[in-house]
């Protein structure tokens, strides 16, 4: 770690490409539906996102201190689609949905008008 000219500790990283940035497969996906994820250790919801094109995937999101599962249905999301599904308390998680790490929980990102599900962040 690095200091700033105030002395806090600030974080370096490597210098990221536009092409890096693409290869995320950032996405804007619609939310058809959700449940709390019981089996996380960690309260989560399960979410089934459409992302176009007859593609639904599907995330565990650590998102309950802002969102319930009924609020979250119908809202566009930003995900990344080029990780490796995982399982978090025994449902598969194929995509990232992003986030601000905010006082009182994620705020979750999203366009500032409807768009296409699948539409890709540029």
């Amino acid at each position: 770690m690095q200091t700033d000219l105030t002395g806090r500790y600030r974080h370096t990283m490597a210098s990221t490409t536009i092409d890096d940035l693409h290869a995320l497969g950032l996405r804007v996906g619609t939310v058809l539906r959700a449940a709390p994820n019981a089996g996380a250790r960690e309260a989560a919801l399960s979410l089934w996102i459409d992302l176009g094109a007859d593609r639904e995937v599907q995330s565990s999101a650590k998102i309950c201190d802002r969102y319930d599962a009924e609020s979250i249905v119908g809202r566009q999301v930003v995900v990344v689609t080029a990780l490796e599904p995982i399982r978090v308390g025994g449902f598969r998680s194929d995509v990232l949905v992003l986030g601000a790490l905010a006082d009182g929980g994620v705020i979750l990102l999203h366009p500032d008008a409807p768009v296409p599900p699948g539409t890709e962040i540029a």
